[in-house]
């Protein structure tokens, strides 16, 4: 495909608002998504799941959080197919409401003391609205930004709608501690809910930035050659199961971990060393904020030397830090545990920075929605959806971090033979010689 011209003055714009849509979308997502793992680990095992042995609580809110987890991969087929028939935009559009809508009624809900089962029963509901709204946007966000650079940046626009995941780490994280102060005592009641209900207002910031954005140039292209595909899931599936799966397990030593990083360590860290709580939010909100340079600096790193060779080196820097991070973790000591998690999240960024160019470009323009979706998803149910159920139950078990240690060093080699194996970039989707200008474009837009 050939690329829009630098010389069209309607290009430079569309792109900013692209890029903005994306990363301001999937922060929006991610804060949503984030608020409930929090509230997993410091809230709803007693308001939801009230049991005289603490694990129990916990293992069950964990639970419902995996169940999140495994929506995903179906909300990425079902927006998927939308977002590969009908464009990016419109999709993206849909996920956001979706996302929106099911968080703030979480915060609405009553605890099991005040209408018994059917409390947690309403939040696996609304759980599973979580989980399908997160599933369809991660692909439109990213190939929304990355459609609309350059080939040779791939790695840097990607990686910015990447950045929705320490912006959203870092508001959800913020607000749940700013809560924590306001409310006190008042916290389990009332003040958790604040978080959730705030969403509305995200989400209405995030349809205006998002009702003003064009249409993915690319697959503008892709309608006007008539290359759409009639059923793209089921495409992407039989033509790519390959890179679907390897896509799916390169994740493991990114995603796996990423969730006991930001999750468990709140179980971990006040029940088994004793930290407090707003300390570990405080921390956590540090290692976000360096994570809004360092996502994308090695998405930019992966264009210059490299995809696989920096997600690679992510992968054996996170199996290296397994031992260290809960030796950090056990001291107990201020600055020690703050080194931990601000490093255990920068071994993540250097996988998540290049992570969606490194996935998305495995797949060709007229199927990249569904199947890049799909597999960066799997991963929810093999990596990041069991990981702090397994890390939990392991903990309960031999009282020891030493065998969750081994579980991230399990995960990364599992990711980097995903890596070797993983296919070389598709080539792109035929299209005519010229891609639509930014003018014919525009006239897609709201």
């Amino acid at each position: 495909m050939t690329a829009l011209t630098q010389d069209e003055p309607a290009v430079p714009t569309a792109r900013r608002r692209a890029v903005a849509a994306s990363t301001v979308g999937t922060s929006i997502e991610w804060y949503d998504f984030f608020l409930y793992g929090t509230a997993a680990a410091l809230v709803f095992p007693d308001l939801f799941f009230p049991s005289t042995e603490p694990f129990v609580g916990v293992l069950a809110s964990f639970t419902t959080q995996f169940v999140g987890f495994a929506a995903r991969p179906i909300g990425a087929a079902i927006f998927g197919h939308f977002g590969d028939r009908i464009g990016r935009k419109a999709t993206l559009i849909t996920t956001l409401l979706f996302m929106g809508i099911a968080t703030a009624l979480i915060g609405c809900l009553p605890g099991y003391n005040t209408i018994g089962v059917l409390a947690p029963i309403l939040l696996v509901v609304l759980r599973i609205l979580q989980g399908l709204g997160v599933g369809g946007e991660w692909g439109g966000s990213v190939l929304l930004s990355m459609e609309w650079g350059h080939r040779k940046r791939r790695g840097f626009m990607a990686s910015w709608p990447q950045l929705g995941v320490p912006i959203g780490l870092l508001l959800s994280t913020g607000v749940f501690k700013l809560l924590t102060d306001i409310s006190g005592d008042g916290f389990d009641s009332w003040g958790w809910r604040v978080p959730f209900l705030l969403s509305v207002v995200l989400v209405g910031i995030g349809l205006y930035v998002r009702l003003r954005v064009l249409e993915s140039p690319e697959f503008t292209a892709i309608r006007q050659a008539n290359a759409v595909v009639k059923l793209p899931v089921w495409e992407a599936i039989r033509r790519h199961p390959r890179q679907i799966l390897s896509a799916a397990f390169v994740r493991m030593s990114e995603q796996a971990p990423f969730y006991l990083f930001v999750t468990f360590v709140l179980t971990y860290g006040t029940e088994k060393v004793g930290l407090e709580k707003d300390n570990l939010l405080t921390y956590t909100m540090i290692a976000a904020a360096i994570g809004l340079v360092s996502v994308p600096l090695f998405g930019w790193l992966s264009d210059r030397i490299g995809r696989k060779t920096v997600y690679g080196a992510g992968i054996i820097a996170t199996a290296a830090f397994a031992f260290p991070y809960f030796g950090l973790l056990n001291t107990g000591t201020a600055a020690l545990v703050l080194i931990a998690i601000v490093v255990s999240l920068i071994v993540h960024d250097v996988q998540y920075g290049p992570q969606a160019a490194l996935i998305a470009e495995a797949f060709g323009g007229n199927v990249r929605y569904s199947g890049a979706g799909i597999g960066y998803h799997l991963a929810s149910v093999v990596a990041g959806g069991p990981a702090p159920l397994i890390a939990t139950a392991i903990l309960q078990r031999t009282g020891s971090s030493t065998w969750i240690s081994l579980y991230i060093i399990g995960c990364a080699v599992v990711s980097m033979i995903a890596l070797v194996v993983m296919p070389r970039p598709a080539a792109d989707t035929p299209l005519p010689e010229r891609a639509p200008s930014a003018e014919g474009v525009k006239t897609e837009g709201t």
